[in-house]
């Protein structure tokens, strides 16, 4: 027992000791832990995505599943493949909605701006007279836009750098640079979310025996619920996110259609692609509305911010609250709140996961308090 002792108070004095030098020296702590992060990111960010990705997946899985038990026992295929083919048909579905989104948003943008050239050439005159109001020469500015075909080679080269091109130069290239590590990263995060989700039962086995081997079989049960519990609510709330993403979508569209809007079916669609990110996505899908609108009808573009955002208030007061919220099992105030603060704390990426979060930790707290009022009661300090 006095060993045990010794041991506890030389783990308790170790781990004060590192807690002190972790403090005194925290921006070192905190150099560190960017470093590791930094190198390790694209496992990180692709086991973000297999989390995610293995609701749908598994919600695949269990409907091929249902097909293939009415198939002979010797001929339906192993597990191993139907996973496969689960993970497929996901990427091929989610691939078709961003093509669709794709092939909807680029053909209007381009009839837009046609059909604002005219516009703008008509309004020119007014353009012109509303900036030299505000103290801008506008000869000198259209002198530059529109050089003269005698200016000579020099002069251009020395206006380029009169503004700037140098630090123009550089700013293109850091921006194409963090362009090419954010894509490199979201690819290798990617393939490693597929490997991942290929061979999740063997990870799981793996994992498992190596809590069975090294974790107390209570703490190791624990984490177990722990996870699962998480697995779950996430499950649930994605559920409930394409629900409220489709009522959202619905709804625009149909305010849209009522009050005469250009691109209803479009800006309809967007909004519900958008729609995934709680509270904020609604509100780009309203400015990217707002952008089309005005650029097809100018005069239409408050109306159309009116009506969205009427809309959205209606969804985001009413609905979103009680349809996520009830999926996971908490009220319409604890999912405004979880969204307020995940998005304070963590910006988008808190938004979207802080609400099943959200929902763990208060499942957890239940539990925990109704198995403490249970051995209240059996020991007589309190009465049912």
């Amino acid at each position: 027992m006095s060993d045990e002792k010794s041991r506890r108070a030389a783990s308790l004095i170790a781990f004060g000791v590192c807690l002190y030098a972790a403090v005194m020296h925290l921006d070192v702590v905190i150099g560190a832990l960017s470093a590791v992060i930094d190198i390790f990111f694209p496992v990180l960010l692709g086991l973000g995505f297999a989390f995610v990705l293995n609701v749908p997946v598994s919600g695949m899985e269990r409907l091929i599943g249902r097909l293939v038990e009415r198939l002979p026992e010797d001929r339906r295929p192993q597990q191993g493949l139907v996973t496969t083919g689960s993970i497929v048909l996901v990427l091929i579905a989610i691939t078709g909605v961003a093509v669709v989104a794709v092939t909807m948003l680029v053909p209007e943008l381009i009839a837009s701006a046609r059909s604002v050239a005219p516009l703008l050439a008509e309004r020119l005159p007014d353009i012109e007279r509303a900036l030299a109001a505000e103290g801008v020469e506008v000869d000198k500015l259209m002198a530059w836009l529109q050089p003269s075909a005698t200016a000579s080679r020099s002069e251009g080269l020395q206006g380029l750098m009169n503004f700037g091109l140098g630090s123009i130069a550089t700013s293109v290239f850091a921006a194409a640079r963090s362009t090419v590590s954010v894509v490199s990263s979201t690819v290798f995060a990617f393939v490693i979310a597929v490997y991942v989700l290929a061979s999740k039962r063997v990870l799981g086995r793996q994992v498992d025996r190596v809590m069975d081997a090294h974790l107390d079989p209570r703490h190791a049960a624990r984490i177990r619920h722990v996870a699962a519990l998480a697995t779950d609510m996430y499950s649930k709330f994605l559920s409930g996110q394409c629900l409220e993403a489709c009522i959202l979508g619905t709804l625009i569209f149909i305010a849209f259609s009522l009050f005469r809007l250009p691109y209803a079916g479009l800006i309809g669609f967007l909004t519900a692609v958008f729609a995934f990110v709680p509270y904020v996505g609604a509100f780009a899908s309203c400015a990217i509305g707002a952008f089309l609108t005005l650029l097809a009808s100018p005069g239409q573009a408050i109306i159309c911010v009116i009506v969205y955002l009427a809309v959205q208030f209606v969804e985001n007061q009413f609905i979103y609250p009680h349809v996520v919220g009830s999926s996971v099992g908490l009220s319409a105030l604890w999912t405004l709140i979880a969204a307020l603060v995940g998005g304070k704390l963590f910006g988008i990426v808190g938004i979207v996961f802080f609400i099943p979060i959200v929902a763990v930790l208060y499942e957890l707290a239940r539990q925990w308090t109704d198995a403490r009022l249970a051995e209240r009661v059996a020991v007589g300090e309190l009465s049912e």
